[in-house]
């Protein structure tokens, strides 16, 4: 491989911590991967990776080359992005990262769409209900569902999600039907949890204002669609995006539950380092989501509370 792409392995290895996540991230084997970084070392006679069984970190050497190796990445990317916008055709590759459910069912199909008309794009998707590093993982948009942080990066808001609390009809058969919030403290409450997540609650809209509501269950993942096969299947509330359980609400087999006090709106868009928003393509495709995916979360007024 060209010296150029040796650079561009070298410095995903080092971002991703490994050879082998680094060359998948480049469609390279580990064979190719380590072999780049081989030629590396041997170019400069000197060790720019430690190794072990267990974990892989830069050398002091290995660090700085690193730094200005990454910055030469970055220059050669935007240089491209500035041909491709004269040219009309953008090129290369775009870094989407997006929740399990959100991004199999919203995201996903965006990309087929809109390589149909820029086939000079690729892309590499990654879903995750944990959150990830964009900057580290070298990620152009995260699409993203909740209160983004305040932070260095560009958030461009896409449309706010409401959000429902759901049961099965068994389930409320079997427990009854929570008539004011105070009640849900009686219910098992299926909670969307990640290791070291603080305290749970909902915070429901009420006359006075939202309302924290410490909520409590013995069920809890950090995969949203297991929430909903969860209620579904009779087993507690679930609270969840109104647009993923649209169809079940409107063939009753989930209810909507406390309509007078529903849980706040999300706010569904996309972060991205200001850079790359920059880059012709990214930011057409950011365009592109924001004019597909806005109508979705439009309230489900159809379906009876």
């Amino acid at each position: 491989m060209s010296y150029l792409e040796s650079l561009r392995v070298f410095v995903r290895v080092v971002e991703l911590g490994s050879i082998t996540a680094g060359g998948r991230d480049l469609r390279l084997s580990p064979a190719v991967a380590s072999n780049c970084i081989k030629d590396l070392e041997n170019r400069f006679g000197l060790r720019l990776l430690n190794r072990t069984t267990r974990k892989l970190t830069t050398t002091e050497v290995g660090r700085a080359f690193y730094d200005h190796a990454r910055r030469v990445i970055e220059t050669l990317d935007e240089a491209e992005a500035l041909v491709s916008s004269f040219s009309g055709k953008p090129q290369g590759v775009i870094r989407l990262t997006a929740p399990l459910g959100l991004g199999r069912r919203l995201v996903a199909p965006l990309i087929p769409a809109f390589c149909h008309d820029n086939p000079g794009v690729e892309f590499r998707l990654r879903l995750s209900d944990r959150s990830v590093n964009i900057v580290e993982d070298a990620i152009d948009l995260a699409f993203f569902l909740g209160e983004p942080a305040d932070s260095a990066l560009k958030w461009r808001k896409i449309a706010d999600c409401p959000r429902v609390l759901v049961a099965s009809p068994r389930y409320l058969a079997e427990h009854g039907t929570p008539q004011v919030p105070d009640d849900l403290s009686a219910h098992n409450c299926l909670l969307l949890r990640y290791p070291r997540s603080p305290e749970y609650f909902w915070t429901l809209m009420t006359d006075d204002g939202p309302r924290k509501m410490m909520v409590s269950g013995r069920f809890d993942t950090d995969d949203g669609d297991v929430l909903t096969s969860w209620a579904l299947d009779g087993h507690g509330i679930a609270n969840r995006p109104e647009y993923e359980v649209a169809d079940e609400l409107r063939d009753g087999r989930l209810v909507r539950l406390l309509p007078q006090t529903p849980p706040i709106p999300a706010q569904f868009g996309c972060l991205a380092p200001h850079r790359r928003l920059q880059d012709p393509k990214v930011r057409m495709f950011a365009d592109f989501a924001v004019r597909e995916l806005k109508p979705v979360f439009q309230p489900v007024s159809q379906i009876p509370a």
